[in-house]
């Protein structure tokens, strides 16, 4: 999961408004500039004194879940700052249990804050491999009914498997070749995207059970 584009891959800075929300397949040939660009150009806009806090969201309990524990840990293997802050790996994953415990955590740990949701998700089978980037918070738990907490000033979802029936089973039941190879992705554009815009490695922080 160590395939991240080269240290030196530069992006220019264009004075470009807001981008879209993005949705694109994880297979497309490009798919690491998409994501990057957009990515890129969500960061440049966040203040230089305001943190930004990645919240990757799951269990490795569920091959389906895991996408964001999965994400977290490739990113944690490989950055460090004191503007960049970590919260989810395979080994800390943020879930339903501790989610809202997180959240107060960063509330009372980070004032304003840019939080990052990172998220797997349940959509139409010809939605399945998509990789969703927009504004707002995303909802965990609520493709399984779960009253859960929102969190995200941006979310990054993958959908990674078919939703509407049984889906504890179906995500149970997602193969894990598929969601290893969209996380790979979303953590390679998100490392990207931090190198040019705060030079940042990313600072794992609280650890929650």
């Amino acid at each position: 999961m160590r395939s991240i584009l080269g240290f030196g891959t530069r992006i220019h800075n264009e004075q470009q408004k807001a981008p879209s929300p993005l949705k694109v397949s994880y297979t497309e040939p490009n798919i690491n500039e998409i994501l990057t660009k957009q990515l890129y150009h969500i960061f440049s806009a966040v203040p230089a004194e305001q943190e930004i806090i990645l919240v990757c969201v799951g269990t490795d309990r569920s091959t389906g879940d895991s996408l964001g524990p999965l994400v977290g840990t490739t990113l944690n293997k490989l950055v460090d700052t004191d503007r960049v802050f970590l919260f989810g790996t395979l080994d800390h994953p943020v879930h339903a249990v501790n989610l809202r415990d997180t959240i107060h955590a960063i509330e009372h740990r980070h004032p304003n804050p840019f939080i990052v949701a990172i998220d797997a998700c349940l959509g139409q089978l010809s939605s399945v491999g998509i990789i969703q980037i927009g504004d707002g918070p995303v909802k965990p738990g609520a493709g399984v009914n779960k009253d859960l907490p929102s969190i995200g000033n941006m979310h990054v979802t993958g959908i990674v498997n078919v939703g509407g029936f049984m889906e504890y089973f179906v995500l149970q039941n997602t193969r894990l070749s598929i969601v290893m190879k969209m996380a790979e992705v979303i953590a390679n554009a998100i490392y990207i995207a931090l190198m040019n815009t705060r030079q940042a490695s990313v600072t794992p922080f609280l650890k929650l059970d």
